[in-house]
């Protein structure tokens, strides 16, 4: 089920049959190593989650590959162009929702219709936001404002925006993270009834800390250890698509593939305290 982790170098990062291809892609903040050496390769349309504790660097990534961060090394390309900085090619949705709280959820989602394709009237614009809106079942809310919904619906006009941008890559940093356990299973459900129903995939980077919302949602998920972060699994989630949640959750295989996951950051995590003891043990002369 594991895919090999070596296999991102060898892919040309010119390919444009891919949708994002890191290369020895190494980041540091004010002199310490928050990523290091990182490969990977992502097909056009696949839907990756990276999974790993808080602190391994999973938002720096992403913010990596969104352009909002410039890697201390290595490259970064998307379906054949060099990540240099922010793109309408690449859209971002962040945990906090980041919808303008002076702006109505029709008025949000128009703003980036307005971006991405400036050329349309403002009546076509409201037009298409509603249609947006609708998608992620908010038809009856475009005239709210943010301050007006909850959480889950703020979280919804924020996937809205970003899904009329038209971004071939869609970047997702712990969407549903800050939503109870209801809204949070249906805003998961609803981004793979999204995804799976679009003519053409979009490449989804999905980042999580959750190991069940990981093999749910994800095509592949791409494991990261710590200190400093690096990947330390590539794994091919193999279930069959449209999955049944309760199905899928109480089957040996989920369970299995599950366990899997929890002893690899399990051995990742002593493989970890081992090496701080030594060092620890040699600065001590022990």
């Amino acid at each position: 089920m594991s895919q090999a982790i070596t296999a991102a170098p060898e892919i040309t990062l010119g390919r444009t049959d891919y949708g994002l291809i890191l290369q020895q892609v190494s980041f540091e903040y004010a002199g310490v190593r928050i990523l290091e050496d990182v490969h990977l390769a992502i097909p056009a349309g696949q839907f990756v989650c990276l999974l790993g504790p808080s602190g391994c660097g999973k938002t720096t990534l992403l913010r990596l590959i969104a352009g909002l961060e410039t890697p201390a090394a290595g490259a970064i390309t998307s379906h054949g162009e060099s990540v240099t900085g922010p793109s309408l090619e690449r859209g971002v949705v962040f945990q906090d929702y980041s919808l303008f709280p002076w702006m109505s959820l029709r008025e949000n989602v128009s703003l980036a219709i307005a971006k991405a394709r400036p050329a349309m009237t403002q009546a076509e614009r409201q037009i298409q936001a509603e249609e947006y809106l609708q998608l992620v079942g908010l038809q009856d809310a475009w005239r709210k404002y943010p301050g007006e919904l909850s959480g889950g619906m703020q979280q919804r006009g924020a996937i809205a925006r970003t899904l009329a941008l038209g971004s071939p890559v869609l970047l997702m940093d712990e969407p549903f993270g800050a939503l109870d356990p209801v809204n949070r299973v249906k805003l998961q459900d609803l981004l793979l009834a999204i995804w799976s129903g679009s003519e053409r995939k979009k490449t989804v980077v999905f980042v999580t800390h959750d190991v069940e919302e990981a093999i749910y949602l994800g095509d592949r998920i791409i494991m990261l250890g710590a200190a400093p972060g690096r990947i330390i699994d590539d794994i091919t989630v193999d279930f069959p698509r449209p999955r049944a949640r309760h199905a899928l959750l109480d089957s040996r295989e989920f369970q299995a593939l599950r366990g899997r996951v929890a002893a690899k950051f399990h051995e990742d995590l002593i493989r970890r305290l081992e090496a701080e003891t030594a060092i620890h043990g040699v600065a001590e002369g022990i």
